[in-house]
């Protein structure tokens, strides 16, 4: 059980992220709980992730945005961006949360939205949902969000002869090759893909 204090701030959270269909930044939970410092905030926020009830989920900006870790925004996940099945990813400035399967709703899941046809084969189509995992090692096989040298893109991993390549599922598409000099990040791996009607 939470104390009255903790409640009301925990409430106050989950009150604005569903308003807003956003969390709230620090500065917001100061003025909205009329809090003098942002230490103060600070302080309940590591205190409630020592608790388990709230998670800073980092985006791929570097931005952390809290999530609440109870069942009222449990059938949610955090939208983080656009990943192109093709080119470039495009990351939202501030962190959404829409609604998802409850059976995929973790903490460690996150969502994306597809741009490009890089993947049909594998049934990704353009404007599909994702639902992906944060992993930072790759099996062979795993459809992965990787990024290259900053960008970041949705594809197949395997190990080749010549090392890592990322292969596409359309033949219009070239394998990307992973060489010394490039910087590869896995940053999650593909759980489901989630089509609207």
């Amino acid at each position: 059980m939470l104390s009255p204090k903790k409640q009301k701030f925990v409430d106050y959270i989950k009150d604005f992220t569903n308003q807003n269909h956003r969390p709230p930044t620090f500065i917001e939970i100061m003025k909205g709980l009329n809090f003098k410092s942002l230490g103060t905030v600070n302080w309940y926020i590591v205190e409630l992730e020592k608790d388990g009830i709230i998670e800073r989920v980092k985006g791929f900006n570097g931005k952390r945005a809290l999530s609440i870790l109870e069942s009222h925004i449990a059938n949610q996940l955090p939208l983080l961006g656009v990943v192109s099945a093709g080119s470039p990813i495009d990351v939202f400035d501030t962190i959404e949360y829409v609604d998802a399967p409850e059976v995929y709703c973790k903490p460690n899941n996150f969502m994306l939205k597809v741009a490009g046809d890089s993947m049909i084969d594998d049934g990704i189509l353009d404007g599909d949902y994702i639902v992906a995992k944060k992993i930072q090692v790759a099996e062979p096989g795993d459809t992965v969000i990787a990024s290259i040298d900053g960008e970041a893109t949705l594809k197949r991993f395997y190990v080749g002869s010549n090392g890592i390549e990322l292969h596409p599922r359309n033949d219009n598409y070239s394998i990307i090759h992973i060489d010394e000099q490039d910087e590869l990040i896995i940053q999650g791996k593909l759980v489901a893909v989630i089509r609207e009607y």
